[in-house]
């Protein structure tokens, strides 16, 4: 069964950081509740990394808006669409995407973007194998916000996140 993504990008006017993950879980494409967005399966360490990074509550959905708009962040996926192999989460399991080029090129050319931020180093490979594009931004792989990436504890993550959110 093709799942669509549900999310739409979200890129505030001039944003200068585009953080790009791959695509959401199962929870968010079959079971879509009013509070759902961006990384909000509920053992996603995402905005538990924000809110440590930007010492702030991230509760509701206004309030992750707001933090991005303030901060020039703008966040998408790269898949816009796919099948998922053995119902299971892991990116790996991820087959015939339909990519979200569009999106992620009317953000890169309406926007000032510096870096992008990419979620994980199969985000990153994955972008640089199916994106055409002569970029002056600079790419950085941040820690995987999934609960399976154990490498660094929370704290350890949102150190990383920091250092490229609030340089």
């Amino acid at each position: 069964m093709t799942e669509q993504h549900p999310f739409k990008p979200f890129a505030p006017v001039n944003s200068e950081t585009l953080i790009l993950g791959s695509f959401p879980g199962k929870e968010s494409t079959q079971k879509l509740r009013d509070r759902d967005w961006f990384y909000c399966a509920n053992r996603n360490q995402f905005w538990k990394i924000m809110e440590l990074v930007y010492n702030k509550n991230l509760s509701s959905l206004d309030a992750k808006q707001q933090l991005l708009q303030e901060n020039k962040v703008a966040i998408t996926d790269i898949i816009l669409s796919c099948e998922r192999r053995g119902n299971n989460n892991k990116d790996t399991n991820l087959i015939n995407k339909k990519y979200n080029r569009d999106a992620i090129y009317s953000i890169l050319d309406s926007n000032p973007i510096k870096k992008i931020l990419f979620t994980s180093k199969g985000v990153h490979q994955e972008f640089l194998e199916n994106f055409n594009m002569q970029l002056n931004i600079e790419l950085i792989v941040l820690p995987s916000p999934s609960p399976i990436y154990r490498r660094l504890n929370l704290q350890d993550k949102a150190i990383e996140y920091k250092k490229h959110l609030k340089d």
